[in-house]
């Protein structure tokens, strides 16, 4: 295999398979170095394995809400470890079936790359230049600079552990602590979150996280806000989490900790000063086209990247991106206006758009319409226990410019509203469209 490459991509999830798709189209010679498993870490240690869990999670709500329609099944009890042996079947084919992709697309390097000068890529000892480099290596756990942290397991450990603990500490209240906590306490494990900040999930909608806050908190969830973790020790079998709240140093203790922190870009050890790539250490620094600022032969894409959101559709559409103005030239830039994403809790948090406090300042004439479902008959037909949303709509514009929802299969209504908003389709057209009844769907014309 020649040395020599058009396009050098370093990591082999959604992102570096973007710039593939591509690339590999225009004819470019491409290598691929990745030192995990082929597909990144959502298909292999992220969304995908953990939507089998929350799957097992919704079907533990479906039976809670069975007694609603005189159905008397008793207590449901899950088997923890069939549960994990499911998870890890369905996703075993995945490596092998990427890296075939890969060696489609081009030459594959394993190993650990790193950056010996503007142009080269050294990995495991083989050196390798490129035209273009693209820094795809993806995000990793944010560590914790708590004393004990070694102590902690992250979100990758909860996908493979066999055993199901009796009680788990969160320490952050982001995304994965929301998510898997919901898993957790539906399947009979005390949950306890603690979180830095005032509140949970500070960059969503303040009513939206105070909804599923409410349903986490329902279902058995302790959540404690404004707190700071100072420690994690080790006392027998179990861990002691100390930490400060309201002035008062407390502490509890359960089987498992669990760093729920959220992640960070993971460039660390790609010696970013030898290949000329200006960075803070945390964050390359890119330009609108998300070329290296310093070194126009380096591009980033993917949760490598900071400044747009850590999903795994963003990797993939920045990733191509990429590719095209790799071939075409530095032409496209990325628009991350309208993102629809969900907070796979159970029952989903599902969001698009600005929120109520985002749309507050701008100049716009905003309407805004929060509604409680769980009266409707769409969510007494079902026993929804949380149903909720708030639409934002720029009245002088008729525009949706913003859509926040929980529960009411809300996962699947925010791309409604995220096709409006993406198309230019008016409020009022949505609102006059004709769905099928009665659906989830048909309540979208009475949220707005």
């Amino acid at each position: 295999m020649s040395d020599q490459y058009d396009v050098i991509i370093l990591g082999g999830g959604n992102a570096g398979f973007g710039v593939s798709a591509i690339a590999a189209e225009a004819g470019k010679k491409i290598a691929f170095i990745e030192e995990r498993d082929f597909g990144g870490t959502c298909p292999n240690r992220g969304c995908t394995p953990k939507k089998v869990l929350v799957a097992a999670a919704h079907a533990l709500d479906e039976i809670e809400r069975a007694a609603v329609h005189h159905i008397d099944v008793g207590k449901a009890k899950l088997d923890w470890a069939k549960l994990i042996r499911r998870e890890k079947e369905m996703i075993a084919f995945i490596p092998d079936a990427m890296t075939g992709v890969a060696e489609k697309r081009g030459d594959v390097y394993r190993g650990t790359a790193k950056f010996v000068g503007p142009n080269t890529i050294e990995v495991d000892g083989r050196i390798l230049h490129g035209d273009n480099i693209v820094i795809a290596t993806g995000s990793k756990t944010r560590s914790l600079p708590i004393p004990g942290n070694e102590l902690m397991i992250t979100s990758d450990d909860v996908l493979s552990e066999q055993a199901q603990p009796a009680d788990v500490v969160f320490i952050g209240g982001g995304v994965i602590a929301m998510e898997f906590s919901h898993v957790y306490a539906r399947a009979g494990t005390q949950v306890t979150i603690l979180e830095a900040m005032p509140r949970l999930l500070p960059r969503v909608d303040v009513d939206a996280v105070a909804a599923i806050q409410a349903e986490s908190e329902r279902i058995g969830i302790t959540v404690q806000t404004s707190v700071t973790v100072k420690a994690v020790t080790k006392v027998g079998d179990r861990l002691r989490v100390t930490y400060e709240s309201d002035g008062q140093e407390q502490s509890l203790e359960a089987e498992r900790v669990i760093n729920g922190a959220g992640r960070v870009a993971n460039v660390e050890g790609l010696d970013l000063d030898a290949g000329k790539v200006a960075h803070d250490r945390i964050a390359v620094e890119v330009d609108d086209y998300l070329r290296s600022t310093s070194n126009p032969s380096v591009w980033v894409a993917g949760d490598a990247l900071v400044n747009s959101p850590q999903l795994s559709p963003i990797a993939s559409y920045e990733g191509r991106i990429v590719g095209q103005n790799i071939v075409n030239g530095p032409t496209v830039k990325p628009d991350y206006q309208v993102i629809p994403s969900g907070i796979y809790t159970v029952p989903a948090l599902s969001t698009v758009g600005l929120t109520e406090e985002q749309a507050k300042q701008s100049s716009a004439d905003i309407k805004i319409t929060s509604s409680e479902m769980t009266g409707w008959f769409s969510g007494k037909s079902y026993g929804e226990t949380v149903a909720w949303a708030k639409v934002l709509v720029d009245q002088s514009a008729d525009r949706i410019v913003g859509a926040h929802l929980v529960g009411h299969q809300g996962e699947e209504l925010i791309h409604l509203f995220a096709m409006a908003m993406r198309h230019g389709i008016k409020a009022s057209a949505l609102k006059d469209d004709m769905f099928a009844f009665p659906t989830f769907s048909s309540d979208v014309k009475n949220l707005f």
